[in-house]
């Protein structure tokens, strides 16, 4: 793939473009729609498809089973947190790109094992999610359990899945292996989304009467579907990267203690802020506030923990230093005063989408549409649209930089949410709720593939696994303690107020967008 000979490199970009690659013609639409056909672009169809099954199945899919169950909105929403796996991905980032997987990674390869090894834990997370009916508060717990396990094994398949594919292919041809993966992570998403309400309705749960046997069958059958990531990983190649000097076993030994530890303060440190302080219950945004403080001081009592255990010596600090700090410090060194405003843009990009996602299902289903008529509009054909919108992303970014096209995508996630709006207005409507899928759906798959182009865009392949992880857990974290609330800001406002809410989310990302676009930081 090539670009027009007046454009020059930003010398802030990703160290891997070189000069001539960049000095080159601009792809015509034809030549750049061919790069699909590339046997990478495939391979990342399939490992797309694996990474899309687990999210749905933490998400709405989860969230309709739960309220079939009888929950109320608010603790079907906050089952959502279970996914902030994907927002903390960064902090074991650094392992699974430094630590090799002993006797496995000298058959398959460092990508591979820990991609076969996430894998096996998805598919024991989706069992043990089945093998729980959450009706009583003990079985509630262990749904819970299950589902962080889930959120964790699935964000570590996708900080292989992305180390992966920047380490696949070159930089002009990230936007499409990015379009395709984001093809078969929308395949994925139909066979965990539409897939999963259509066995369940088969199998005999619906809103009237809640059948657990159902739900445990279907989501049993979604664990066997994840055998296709599986075979996948069995047959494809190790990407080619540099040699990774080895560090004695005790060293990898020690990594792991530290980063066990600084869990286990994560996780005390969040239980005693929430009972040593008094959370508001009645006011949603000052519960929203309560929350982020609370998650905001446990992250800060773990990782003071991770560093008063180095300064002891369990861990070498050159060693921790390497692992955890040299990848961060490398990508302010890249950009300067300016890693800060990329920051600000990552963590707030998707956030329009991100929020009104999370209650999307219970949404539709409050307007009266049947499951049924939910997979067919939002799982499958809405899953279909994305898919275009995601291709026509990719062909955007490759024919022209991504910046505008970052803009178009902004533009599109934020104005779409209005048109829940109208579908509130005509709730009986099957016309408008195509529409608004429709609509929502193709905003969502362009701004999603630009999205990651942009971000490998911004990542050194020498820190290939640590610095996506760290972009794209940013990408998450605002948006879904945010939409942990969605619920509760339902209950207080209605739905019309909570889409405004979503799109106005949106305005302040136009002008970040903006501000990246004039300093030219991304070609």
């Amino acid at each position: 793939m090539t670009q027009s000979t007046d454009q020059t490199v930003n010398p802030n970009a990703n160290p891997n473009l070189s000069q001539a690659a960049a000095e080159t013609v601009k792809p015509t639409f034809l030549s750049s729609f061919k790069a699909y056909g590339d046997r990478r672009a495939l391979i990342m169809l399939f490992l797309g498809f694996s990474a899309g099954i687990p999210i749905l199945l933490i998400f709405s899919s989860l969230s309709l089973w739960l309220r079939e169950a009888g929950l109320d909105r608010s603790v079907v929403t906050l089952f959502s947190w279970a996914a902030l796996g994907y927002s903390f991905k960064f902090v074991w980032a650094p392992l699974v790109d430094a630590m090799p997987v002993p006797w496995l990674g000298k058959i398959l390869g460092r990508r591979r094992s820990w991609l076969l090894i996430a894998q096996l834990m998805v598919i024991l997370a989706i069992a043990g999610m089945a093998l729980v009916n959450p009706v009583t508060p003990e079985a509630l717990t262990l749904m819970a359990a299950a589902a962080v396990l889930l959120g964790f094994s699935s964000a570590t398949q996708d900080i292989v899945i992305d180390a992966y594919r920047i380490e696949l292919a070159p930089a002009d041809l990230q936007s499409v292996l990015a379009a395709t993966y984001n093809a078969g992570y929308r395949i994925g998403m139909i066979v965990a989304g539409a897939g999963a309400l259509y066995l369940a309705q088969i199998f005999g749960s619906t809103a009237e009467s809640y059948s657990y046997d159902a739900w445990k069958l279907t989501y049993l059958i979604m664990a066997g579907v994840m055998g296709i990531g599986v075979l996948t990983t069995l047959i494809i190649r190790e990407p080619v990267t540099g040699v990774i000097e080895p560090k004695p076993v005790t060293a990898y030994a020690r990594l792991v203690l530290l980063f066990l530890i600084s869990v286990a303060a994560f996780v005390i440190g969040y239980r005693f802020f929430g009972s040593a302080l008094t959370k508001p219950s009645d006011a949603p945004l000052l519960s929203f506030v309560f929350e982020t403080c609370r998650l905001g001081s446990a992250t800060t009592v773990a990782g003071f923990t991770g560093y008063l255990l180095t300064l002891t010596g369990l861990v070498d600090k050159e060693v921790a230093r390497q692992t955890w700090v040299t990848p961060i410090t490398d990508f302010f060194a890249r950009y300067g005063s300016s890693a800060l405003l990329l920051l600000l843009l990552i963590g707030t990009y998707r956030i329009s989408d991100i929020v009104a996602g999370v209650i999307s299902n219970v949404f539709y289903q409050d307007m009266g549409f049947s499951k049924i008529e939910i997979a067919n509009a939002v799982k499958l054909f809405g899953v279909i649209m994305t898919i275009a919108g995601g291709f026509l992303g990719g062909l955007l970014a490759l024919r022209f930089k991504i910046m505008p096209a970052m803009m178009l995508g902004a533009v599109l996630a934020s104005a779409t949410n209005l048109l829940f709006i109208l579908l509130l207005q005509n709730s009986d409507s099957i016309f408008y709720l195509y529409l608004a899928v429709t609509m929502d759906n193709l905003a969502s798959g362009l701004a999603g593939a630009v999205f990651i182009a942009f971000l490998s865009a911004l990542t050194n392949i020498r820190f290939t696994a640590v610095q996506y992880a760290l972009f794209s857990s940013l990408m998450t974290l605002i948006p879904k303690v945010t939409g942990g609330y969605s619920g509760s800001i339902v209950d207080s406002f209605g739905y019309a107020p909570f889409f405004w809410f979503t799109a106005l989310l949106g305005l302040p990302v136009l002008l970040l967008v903006y501000l990246v676009h004039k300093k030219d930081l991304v070609n």
